[in-house]
């Protein structure tokens, strides 16, 4: 699958639409990020069953500004509408390929439990 633009408008129907979507939050002006852009449409291609998307934080500083990202580009992932991921900086492919298979291992009624308890200490 090819990566999809988010953008305010999807943004919230894509994440509760999907169990699984990567965000890269990346910038045209951004060398990094550039640099990145071809390791995640190779990611996005070996992963057809993953949703892969990207913003454009500078079209959508929105979107950017409410996910508090500061640098980039920063890679996030929501499963099951939980952030379970969030991270600046480039990763080369074989630490993307074994952050999504560490992500597609996680336990989802072990990780909500883990947020519901920490939401109690906190209250």
């Amino acid at each position: 699958m090819t990566t999809v633009e988010l953008t305010k408008e999807n943004f919230d129907r894509t994440v509760s639409d999907n169990p699984f979507v990567l965000i890269d939050f990346w910038a045209g002006w951004c060398r990094p990020c550039l640099q990145f852009a071809p390791v995640y449409e190779k990611a996005a291609e070996a992963n057809p069953d993953l949703v892969f998307g990207k913003v454009d934080t500078e079209a959508q500083q929105e979107l950017a500004a409410a996910f508090g990202i500061t640098s980039i580009p920063t890679l996030m992932i929501v499963r099951d509408q939980v952030a379970v991921f969030a991270q600046p900086g480039a990763l080369p492919e074989a630490a993307l390929t074994d952050l999504i298979t560490q992500a597609r291992a996680l336990d989802m009624d072990e990780v909500r439990a883990k947020i519901a308890a920490a939401g109690e200490e906190r209250g």
